[in-house]
């Protein structure tokens, strides 16, 4: 055993020995490892990843979502894919209703069809057109004044074979966007299996061609103010009769609740679209115009666009009389309740019948 004279002194007291020898020293090197350790503590706090927080709603409180925009047609007011879709070009195409122009083709996907007399007591349809668009459409035929006063709030290309003189002066005044058949031959085509005058034809891969080598690539029509269905409407108007002219021309609807269509009928059979079948509407409107006859370039039927008169709109089964109004060429149709308050067309496809206030009819059961 070593005597303590040569025994090493244990590290920890060399350690306290020094201490007690340097204090100064001691305490400016303790006070550095506190500030290291300080620093590491804080670094290792703030690197730290913090836990996600769980969000919870309560009965009192409601995850709001932003709405999702909807966008509608402004022809049947039915919702489209999106903004673009609103601002489509629009075209209007005169299409005959003679015994030897049936069945018409294209007409099933007319949107918004106006139906008068053209001459004789024979019918002729303005049909508009801007979602559907089909590749067989006629038989085309001439325009009349009183078609370009119901179609000027579309701002829409206007397809025809000629007209009359009043028509025509008023189309190719530059105000219009006219694609006649008289100087777009190109775009149109003679059927075989049909004879003159009967036989003109056109498409929309033609239509659309000839709008946009014009230019005419949108629209901003004037939409009609549209709703959604009634809940539970009363079903007085399930059967609809409307009295035009004569036999061949009156036409008449039959709903049905199921689809909450009206399929038209004509001349007492089905109205068939050559290609599509039935021809069906939402919406049934019957306005009552004053008609008379006028002398234009021969005897032309005059029919009163302007103004306010009587009608009849069926929608979901339902009869409702209303005063219809249009202040000008350039305003849109609205319809005003018993009541003096605004009416609203069901969304869908839309059938307006003039029926002449002198001989013309509307039942309904």
């Amino acid at each position: 055993m070593l005597p303590d004279s040569q025994k090493k002194p244990n590290p920890l007291e060399r350690f306290k020995s020094w201490i007690q020898k340097h204090p100064a020293r001691a305490y400016a090197i303790g006070a550095v490892g506190l500030v290291i350790a300080g620093s590491l503590t804080t670094a290792a706090i703030l690197w730290q990843k913090p836990e996600p927080k769980k969000v919870t709603a309560t009965k009192s409180q409601k995850i709001v979502e932003k709405p999702k925009t909807i966008y509608y047609s402004p022809l049947t007011g039915e919702p489209v894919s999106d903004q673009g879709a609103t601002t489509k070009a629009v075209t209007a195409i005169m299409l005959e209703n003679s015994p030897d122009a049936r069945p018409q083709s294209g007409l099933k996907d007319a949107e918004i069809v106006y139906e008068a007399v053209a001459e004789g007591g024979i019918t002729r349809f303005l049909a508009l057109y801007q979602q559907h668009q089909p590749e067989v459409i006629g038989p085309v035929r001439s325009i009349r004044m009183y078609y370009v006063d119901w179609l000027t709030p579309y701002n829409a290309s206007v397809a025809h074979v000629g007209g009359s003189a009043a028509a025509l002066q008023l189309v190719r005044n530059g105000g219009y966007r006219d694609i006649d058949q008289f100087f777009n031959a190109s775009y149109y085509r003679r059927a075989s299996d049909r004879y003159a005058p009967h036989n003109v034809y056109t498409s929309f891969s033609k239509l659309s061609e000839l709008n946009s080598a014009k230019g005419y690539n949108s629209s901003e029509p004037k939409p009609f103010d549209r709703a959604d269905d009634e809940k539970d409407p009363v079903q007085d108007g399930t059967a609809v009769d409307l009295k035009i002219s004569g036999p061949l021309y009156n036409s008449s609807y039959k709903y049905d609740a199921s689809s909450k269509m009206y399929s038209r009928s004509q001349a007492g059979a089905p109205h068939l679209d050559r290609e599509a079948g039935q021809i069906q509407a939402k919406v049934v409107i019957a306005l009552r115009v004053a008609m008379t006859r006028v002398m234009e370039d021969g005897y032309r039927e005059s029919i009163t666009t302007t103004g306010s008169g009587e009608a009849m709109i069926f929608q979901n089964g339902h009869a409702n009389k209303v005063t219809w109004y249009k202040d000008s060429r350039e305003a849109q149709l609205r319809f005003v309740d018993g009541a003096g308050a605004p009416f609203k067309l069901a969304r869908g496809t839309t059938w307006i019948s003039a029926i002449p206030t002198s001989n013309g009819n509307v039942t309904w059961q």
